[in-house]
């Protein structure tokens, strides 16, 4: 009998592990901007495409000429890092959405007002 519990209890978590898994399995990835990477007029690249929590972003850059910050939706719309703001500047960076709005930029003086960000909001 405490056989047969323990060999149910170990089937039980290997299909919860299984299912935590499988939830990644189902993850798309999107190279940010396509074949032109993450480079300035980016920021109309998500219209049309729909993301979910779990979708990955992958940013395809020069780390020369540009980096990768998350913002908040302000920092967003003033272009400016708010000194928490986690940075990226690997030249191939993959980040994670989460579920809502999910802010980038970039910091390098008048990149981001040249349209080097952008917003996605994941369902």
């Amino acid at each position: 009998m405490a056989q047969e519990r323990g060999s149910a209890i170990f089937a039980i978590v290997l299909i919860l592990g299984l299912l935590l898994h499988c939830e990644n399995v189902w993850a798309t990835t999107f190279t940010v901007g396509d074949a032109g990477g993450w480079t300035f007029n980016v920021s109309n690249w998500p219209n049309g495409k729909t993301f979910k929590a779990g979708d990955v972003l992958v940013f395809k850059y020069d780390p020369r000429l540009h980096n990768v910050f998350i913002v908040d939706k302000q920092g967003y719309d003033t272009c400016t890092d708010s000194g928490g703001a986690r940075q990226f500047q690997t030249e191939s960076d993959n980040i994670t959405l989460m579920k809502g709005g999910n802010y980038f930029i970039c910091t390098f003086p008048g990149h981001c007002a040249a349209n080097v960000k952008l917003a996605v909001n994941a369902l």
